[in-house]
């Protein structure tokens, strides 16, 4: 288990490099933490790490899932925010599925909704907010196990 620590919100861009150095061939991350944690902040500093130019500031709650292209790569990224998923059913009605078998980068932040069917290998990353405000990423990659 590895951990960053976010002292503010300035200290974002050099937290999502960070991250992104730990990253590996893994292509499913999921994103836990309460309300307000800063999961969808810390996915939108960390696709513009990944050459996402346009500002991808929107959570997609609605929509529930966002595609975003690295203008550096031409990476796929697809964000997803199940928060409104009630059951396993209404994802598969989505194609979350398809989605998680892409081989495109996939952030999830709600992913208890969605437990079951997560690959084997999914890197899972909690937000803890800290009594001073910092935020705590864990990473928690079954690879290194």
């Amino acid at each position: 288990m590895k951990k960053i620590m976010i002292p503010s919100v300035e200290a974002l861009p050099q937290a999502a490099q960070e991250f992104l150095s730990l990253m590996d061939d893994a292509t499913v991350y999921t994103f836990e933490g309460e309300m307000g944690a800063g999961k969808t902040t810390f996915i939108n500093a960390l696709c513009r790490a990944l050459g996402v130019e346009e500002d991808p500031t929107g959570s997609p709650t609605f929509s529930i899932i966002n595609e975003y292209r690295s203008d550096t790569t031409a990476e796929l990224i697809y964000h997803f925010d199940l928060y409104r998923i009630e059951s396993l059913e209404q994802a598969f009605d989505i194609g979350v599925e398809d989605y998680l078998d892409s081989g495109a980068l996939c952030l999830i932040e709600w992913p208890d909704r969605i437990d079951d069917i997560l690959p084997d290998d999914t890197v899972r990353v909690k937000i803890d907010v800290l009594p001073d405000g910092v935020r705590c990423l864990t990473i928690d990659n079954p690879a290194e196990a």
